[in-house]
């Protein structure tokens, strides 16, 4: 049987960068779910799926998914100089404090993480140094661009994590809440699986002046979650 051991060790990345067991944080938040529990404006499981499709659409799409793919890329030249430059548009992107805060907190970790065990990759390196002197600001769809070049994670694959990470947290969080059981949480992520595959095509191929992010109902929300007195996730 003929075995492609480079493409293994790449799916074996994935995995390891996909387990919600990799302590980044990243399960930890709700994006403004939990503040809509607490009014009870959101009721089951067609209202999470067009909460995670508006926001994989409008936000993490022509933002988080542009940054990742151009860090990527200029990772993968020895660019420096445009890492940086994705990892600012990327924070500007994040109007709201809590977002930027858990996105940075998130994205530190994880450099550290791979950091731990990846120790002969110069970009990795390099970026993990200018987060320790304050250079760049660590914002997680760059962070998680830096550990996919580390790990030789194709382009597609890692925007393509990036859209399944935050559909899994958002699905995750409702779980804690109650709001969904265990089934329907699996039927949430298969209907949104056609979503993640369109936003990886129309978000491919931009260049940083691209980038975008319009949901001015979830920055309220999430403005919201903020000021909550008592709260289980951090966004």
């Amino acid at each position: 049987m003929y075995m492609n051991i480079d493409e293994i060790n790449e799916e074996l990345a994935v995995m390891q960068l996909s387990d919600s067991f990799f302590p980044t944080g990243l399960y930890s938040t709700s994006n403004g779910l939990e503040f809509l529990f607490s009014k009870n404006e959101i009721k089951g499981m067609e209202d999470i799926k067009k909460m995670i499709k508006v926001n994989i659409e409008q936000q993490i799409g022509p933002s988080d998914c542009v940054a990742l793919e151009n860090a990527l890329e200029n990772a993968e030249k020895g660019n420096f100089e445009k890492i940086i430059q994705a990892d600012e548009m990327a924070f500007i992107m994040k109007p709201i404090k809590e977002i930027r805060k858990a996105s940075t907190n998130s994205g530190i970790q994880l450099i550290k993480c791979v950091s731990e065990f990846v120790k002969d990759n110069d970009i990795l390196n390099e970026y993990e140094k200018a987060v320790k002197g304050k250079k760049v600001h660590g914002i997680f769809p760059v962070a998680f661009a830096i550990c996919c070049h580390a790990l030789q994670i194709r382009k597609e694959k890692s925007i393509t994590m990036l859209l399944y990470g935050f559909t899994v947290s958002v699905i995750g969080a409702a779980l804690r809440l109650g709001l969904i059981q265990h089934l329907e949480g699996q039927r949430i992520l298969h209907e949104i699986k056609p979503i993640i595959i369109q936003t990886l095509k129309e978000n491919s191929n931009k260049s940083l002046s691209d980038m975008w992010q319009f949901a001015p109902q979830f920055d309220i929300i999430q403005m919201s979650h903020e000021k909550m007195d008592s709260k289980m996730f951090i966004t």
